[in-house]
């Protein structure tokens, strides 16, 4: 097998730039103290030729396309194990990671948000993520408050980890080209591994918060709390895309002292 087709339903964009490759893999920092970096979706391997290349980490490899797996398996047969058929968002870290590590990726852009959320469940062994996006998901993880690309995606990311937008790539560097521009991101989780508030309280309400974006946050949080209970915080009367991250920890612990 010379080559792997591109699965339109797989949202299969293969990476053909070498340079943009390497601009990806050199922006791993394995100086953070990880020896394990896992590869999302490699395809033909042009980011696993540089990152298998390098003696700083162990190289582990997940796709879910079987044809890709039979391609890889022939390039890079002492990779043994270490070459996983399997869904990344099915993955059961603990079954193959015990310390942590870092996650890499072209990863395919119908299952962006899903894999950012993966990452988040698996945060206290994810201590960097380094990865393509269509540019519109990569614009939203780095989202300030106030602006239109902020949401729950943008607190939830930047709740845990530091996130660095690096640079965008266009659509002549894939076969086949999609139709969007890219954005390459690194997460880099935060020094606290958790939050200073009850984080499943937290994680409800900035879904409730957005869920209903347009109301007061007096309005859109009643289902958790009636409004005569919530006190006379100012935080109420602005809307989610308000709010920073910080702001959201304060109004989780206000809400957790009366519920």
């Amino acid at each position: 097998m010379t080559t792997v087709r591109a699965k339109k339903h797989l949202g299969q964009h293969f990476l053909t730039d070498r340079n943009t490759a390497a601009k990806i893999v050199g922006a791993l920092r394995p100086e953070l103290g990880y020896h394990t970096v896992l590869e999302v979706g490699p395809g033909m391997g042009i980011l696993s030729d540089i990152l298998l290349d390098s003696g700083d980490y162990q190289t582990w490899l997940i796709d879910v396309d079987e044809e890709s797996i039979q391609f890889l398996r022939n390039k890079y047969p002492s990779v043994g194990s270490r070459l996983i058929h399997g869904d990344f968002l099915a993955l059961d870290f603990s079954a193959h990671f015990s310390d942590k590590l870092a996650v890499i990726g072209n990863f395919p852009y119908n299952i962006s948000s899903q894999i950012l959320f993966k990452i988040l469940e698996e945060r206290h062994r994810v201590v960097e993520a380094v990865g393509m996006f269509q540019k519109e998901v990569a614009e939203r993880c780095t989202a300030q408050p106030g602006s239109k690309a902020y949401g729950i995606l943008s607190v939830f990311i930047q709740a845990y980890y530091e996130v660095s937008y690096l640079f965008t790539v266009k659509a002549g560097a894939f076969h086949p080209p999609p139709k969007v521009l890219s954005g390459v991101i690194r997460l880099t989780r935060n020094e606290t591994k958790a939050l200073d508030c009850d984080e499943k309280l937290f994680w409800q309400v900035v879904k409730a918060a957005f869920n209903q974006r347009r109301k007061t946050l007096r309005n859109a949080l009643s289902a958790l709390l009636p409004k005569d209970r919530m006190g006379e915080s100012p935080l109420y009367e602005l809307r989610a895309e308000r709010l920073s991250v910080a702001d959201f920890v304060q109004l989780t612990n206000q809400l957790a002292s009366v519920i």
